[in-house]
């Protein structure tokens, strides 16, 4: 029987509610250490009624020593409880960073606009309020009715006048949670916006200095500076208001308990120990609440990071385990494929039809704009808003598992993204590097005696995306990266983009390495100079087939003036 949908847990609950146990035993060392938390009014009222009356060193030792044992406890109960919480955090962190990192990354290749490095500090965030002084607050809440009812015991004019503070300090959290909650979620925002936009200017760094863009930059970023500094003095100004407030209350409240003490011992309705204790004992009630309201700020973060990681993993579940189809053999489809992003009117590619037989080069050209690097994506299955089909050797692509078919494909995106580390990791796509392969990759593409000419050689740190190579050097890295281990089905957007003559000759080498191999290949270019190494073209104009079939036959039709105006059956295959 299934749970119903309202008694469902999020999946993030779930975890949490997984440490439950460790959290009944945190409860259990918090009810020693508030129960130990009567060991000072006890002993004051020992020493101020007993002690002081009978004048018993004995007395006075023996009720020491037995103070300071039950604080030990208390200390041990104290230390024990804070460990284990730092314990559920670390395996906290363990269980869900995976969950956390697949579902960023899913984030950022479905282009939705969320921060995908964010959700690694809103764990953060949540972990370290589990583990801090603020979640103590929750769980010796609880035990403030137990000492306003020794208070009543002592006497019921202290009992009331603990519960009159106890409700203000309450109150003032309250109105702290609902003035704060609104500032400090504008406060994160604005941070957020901030470090993204510096993040993404400081990468571009070199354009920015060489167009004399960094002044019209810095007034934008000023803009965002100055809505994040009026948020945080309006959130300071209302913490710093409700701060001066609380304070006032603190000291009145200890000031009051002391002098309705001290009437009732000048009434003769209570003693000196009870007088003291009293005061100590009503601190002790009411700092729960006290700690509460010092950690509200903590709290409303951890909790915002909590909703959006809810958010973040409910948008992106766990993928399912995907069927396991063998070695493919690179034979692709598309049936009625349509591709289209957010805030686009019009798709941009409108039902396309295609067969590519496996072991065939394909040419995919076409105008700018017409669709091919969104083609591109989605014959390797990572264009998110799609409609129709792509198959892979009769499968749907989406069916594959990506672990499995990501050492079959081969891809070169036309904004070449290489990855901090050295160029044999980067070529081995941070797998186990089989310098076999390593080498083979490098040499098909003719970059193997430019790489030994590297202080380090293969061992040679990149930098952060690269940052080292040239334009052309990297292009033909992440070449060699898309060719390693012979991958069946191979995609490359405009690989000549950056190359010289040499490094052209070594691509049309490569090209035919892979058809010799029997690779499917997707060739997206707009240099002519390369299409004498491909089988089939594929013509793609306003995201439509406007021509498709042999080399021969399209280079033909283009020719032809007809092909100006399209085809009523040029979005069909054409037979070989």
């Amino acid at each position: 029987m299934k749970t119903p949908a309202f008694f469902r847990r999020s999946e993030l609950a779930e975890t949490l509610w997984s440490f439950r146990r460790e959290f009944l035993v945190v409860g259990i060392f918090s009810l020693v250490v508030n129960l130990l938390m009567l060991t000072p009014t006890l002993y004051m009222l020992e020493v101020f009624d007993r002690v002081m009356g009978s004048q018993s060193g004995f007395t006075l030792i023996a009720v020491s020593l037995i103070t300071l044992f039950l604080f030990a406890i208390m200390a041990f109960a104290e230390w024990s409880r804070s460990r284990l919480l730092v314990r559920v955090g670390v395996r906290l962190d363990k269980q869900l960073n995976t969950r956390v990192f697949n579902a960023s990354f899913e984030s950022a290749l479905t282009q939705a606009g969320h921060n995908p490095t964010q959700a690694f500090s809103e764990l953060t965030q949540a972990r370290q309020f589990l583990t801090g002084n603020g979640i103590f607050a929750f769980f010796d809440a609880p035990w403030t009715p137990i000492y306003l009812l020794v208070l009543f015991m002592l006497h019921p004019l202290l009992g009331w006048l603990s519960v009159f503070f106890a409700l203000m300090l309450a109150a003032l959290s309250y109105l702290s949670h609902r003035l704060t909650r609104e500032s400090t979620a504008g406060v994160i925002d604005t941070s957020t916006q901030v470090n993204a936009y510096i993040h993404s200017k400081l990468r571009n760094a070199e354009v920015i200095e060489s167009l004399g863009m960094l002044d019209n930059l810095r007034r934008r970023w000023l803009n965002r500076q100055v809505k994040h500094i009026l948020a945080v003095s309006t959130s300071q100004e209302i913490n710093q208001r409700l701060q001066a407030i609380s304070k006032f209350v603190r000291y009145s409240q200890q000031s009051l308990m002391l002098g309705a003490g001290a009437m009732l011992v000048i009434q003769g309705e209570l003693t000196t120990g009870g007088m003291i204790a009293a005061n100590v004992l009503m601190t002790r009630a009411l700092a729960p609440i006290d700690l509460i309201t010092s950690s509200l700020k903590s709290f409303v973060t951890a909790r915002t990071s909590f909703e959006s990681l809810e958010y973040l993993l409910a948008a992106y579940p766990d993928r399912a385990a995907r069927a396991v189809h063998g070695d493919p053999q690179g034979h692709m489809q598309i049936e009625d494929l349509v591709a289209t992003a957010p805030g686009r009117q019009s798709p941009i590619l409108k039902s396309l039809n295609a067969d590519f037989p496996a072991g065939d080069i394909i040419a995919i050209i076409g105008p700018s704009g017409s669709g091919k690097s969104t083609l591109a994506r989605a014959l390797v299955g990572i264009w998110p808003h799609r409609q129709g089909r792509v198959l892979l050797d009769g499968e749907p692509i989406e069916s594959w598992d990506r672990s499995e078919l990501g050492a079959h494909i081969g891809y070169l995106p036309q904004d070449i993204e290489l990855l901090e580390g050295s160029i044999a990791e980067n070529i081995a796509r941070f797998g186990e590097i089989d310098p076999e392969k390593v080498i083979d990759a490098a040499k098909s593409t003719g970059i193997h005696d430019m790489i030994l000419h590297f202080p380090k050689g293969y061992d040679t740190p990149m930098g952060e995306a690269g940052n080292v190579l040239s334009g052309g050097q990297r292009q033909r890295i992440g070449l060699a990266r898309a060719v390693y281990g012979a991958p069946t089905l191979v995609v490359l957007d405009e690989p000549n983009a950056n190359l010289d003559d040499a490094g052209e000759a070594a691509l049309v080498e490569t090209l035919g390495r892979l058809k010799a191999q029997g690779k499917t290949v997707f060739l997206i270019t707009h240099r002519t100079s390369i299409i004498s190494a491909v089988d089939r073209i594929l013509l793609l104009i306003d995201g439509q087939i406007r021509l498709y079939g042999p080399r021969a036959d399209v280079l033909a039709a283009l020719q032809s003036p007809a092909t100006a105006q399209p085809s009523p059956a040029a979005n069909a295959p054409q037979p070989a």
